[in-house]
């Protein structure tokens, strides 16, 4: 009785890894675990994806009116970019169900969404570009930088310092300034910019270097 039972479960043992195998094939084979990134991609923008590259300098200039430029951030005397009240409607960014109304990035192909509007766009003019000289620091997908604190008007990446554009500055509300952590892009069309991107929301707004 003893080498009967001995028999049974050797045999039992050597048929759980066909058994499980045959379970498998009828899933249609092993799933493995979504990596993060791809995690981010189905729930939407953001959630930890880095852009593997900046935006391409813009194709179509903006028309704009003389009011408009009237009505638009300039530059003070300390280098400073100032808000100006602006009357004009804005652009809506929902371009997708669940996508932020802010200028955000497209995990599935990199596509910065909203920076279109080319080098003639007079909400991100400036007297007097890289008043405070160009950032020294790293920039591009290679490197992640963590807010140290501060707010829109001025805040801290690793010692640097930067200002969100006014024009910008409601697409940051939500923003963690002592923690979310951001990527730093070249702007191709507009002297005296750069682009935050923050990983948390897949949102960017123009900053500039403070020194």
């Amino acid at each position: 009785m003893k080498q009967v039972m001995q028999l049974f479960a050797m045999t039992l043992i050597f048929s759980l890894p066909l058994f499980s195998q045959r379970g498998s094939d009828q899933r249609g084979g092993e799933q493995q675990r979504p990596e993060p990134q791809q995690q981010g991609r189905e729930q939407g923008v953001g959630n930890g994806h880095v852009p593997a590259h900046g935006p391409a300098p813009a194709r179509q200039q903006p028309h704009t009116s003389p009011q408009e430029h009237a009505n638009v951030p300039v530059s003070r005397g300390n280098g400073r970019a100032s808000e100006v009240s602006n009357g004009n409607q804005r652009q809506s960014f929902v371009d997708q169900p669940g996508h932020p109304n802010a200028p955000h990035v497209h995990p599935q192909n990199d596509e910065w969404v909203g920076h279109d509007n080319g080098p003639n766009d007079p909400h991100y003019h400036l007297d007097h570009p890289w008043e405070h000289g160009h950032f020294s620091g790293a920039i591009g997908p290679q490197h992640i930088w963590r807010l140290h604190g501060g707010s829109r008007d001025r805040f801290d990446i690793g010692g640097f310092f930067f200002q969100v554009a006014p024009y910008d500055y409601d697409y940051c509300n939500d923003w963690q300034w002592d923690s979310d952590d951001i990527v730093i892009y070249d702007d191709p069309d507009h002297d005296g910019w750069y682009l935050a991107y923050n990983t948390r929301l897949g949102v960017y707004v123009h900053v500039m270097y403070l020194g």
